[in-house]
């Protein structure tokens, strides 16, 4: 399945997307509805309708009842329009259906792609499922992105806003308590190579032995050798992959518990 995703907010595009692939759905994003109109109605015109739409509703130039109403003037039905809204739907709900909309969800999305549809169920027989991850994140919208995805592998998550946070949660939680850490590496107060060296340093055995892994955009090799000098076990590029993620954590997890 082909989705298409249209949001001002590139993090919700992105949020989107990462569910959506989660699914096996395959999906482009545009943050502009008036680009998006056109990228359509091309692919309209080269007989490759979209099978699936989400937009979100409140947007600039154009909102997301507008867009569908564009939409519906030339797609004769071919799309399944779910409308994204952080509002309460009952407000547009009638609007929204009489323009074409054929379901709404709130933002940010998880779960299944209807209100009909049942929920992500973790993946079968998951190594991950029941343990504890500490996730070290100064945007919250990220952070959110990132305890959605784990969760959907049952993994409890607990938040911090900066790499000092984590630190001082580290070291108040009972030894063995965090099963990973997540670490960002760019954080205001302190950043993540900093945070991973203060934890490594701390005098206790889990301090030494629990996977760090770093999350950065910069993916060049300095950026991983720095990561690994500070004490961190691997480094995930960001937009988080989260199969990625899960066999990352799935297999440090495991080293650890051979050891």
């Amino acid at each position: 399945l082909r989705a298409f995703v249209v949001d001002d907010d590139g993090i919700a595009c992105e949020h989107t997307q990462v569910v959506l692939r989660s699914l096996g759905i395959e999906a482009e994003t545009c943050t502009d509805p008036v680009e998006a109109v056109r990228r359509i109605r091309a692919a309209h015109d080269q007989g490759r309708d979209w099978p699936l739409l989400l937009t979100d509703y409140k947007m600039p130039n154009i909102n997301g009842l507008e867009l569908v109403r564009d939409l519906r003037a030339f797609d004769g039905g071919r799309t399944a329009v779910i409308m994204l809204t952080g509002y309460n739907w009952d407000i547009i709900e009638e609007e929204a259906r009489a323009n074409g909309v054929d379901a709404i969800m709130a933002k940010p999305l998880s779960g299944g792609l209807s209100p009909q549809a049942s929920a992500i169920q973790p993946l079968p027989e998951s190594t991950l499922a029941g343990r504890r991850v500490l996730m070290a994140e100064d945007v919250e919208q990220n952070a959110e992105i990132l305890a959605d995805l784990l969760d959907l592998e049952n993994v409890e998550s607990e938040h911090a806003q900066n790499g000092e946070i984590a630190v001082r949660m580290f070291r108040e939680s009972p030894v063995g308590y965090y099963d990973a850490v997540l670490m960002d590496v760019r954080m205001p107060v302190m950043d993540g190579l900093s945070a991973t060296r203060a934890i490594r340093a701390l005098n206790r055995e889990d301090a030494k032995t629990v996977p760090i892994i770093a999350m950065t955009a910069n993916v060049f090799d300095e950026d991983v050798e720095r990561s690994l000098q500070a004490g961190m076990n691997a480094h995930l590029s960001k937009p988080i992959e989260p199969e990625h993620m899960y066999e990352t954590m799935a297999r440090l997890i495991a080293q650890r518990q051979a050891r």
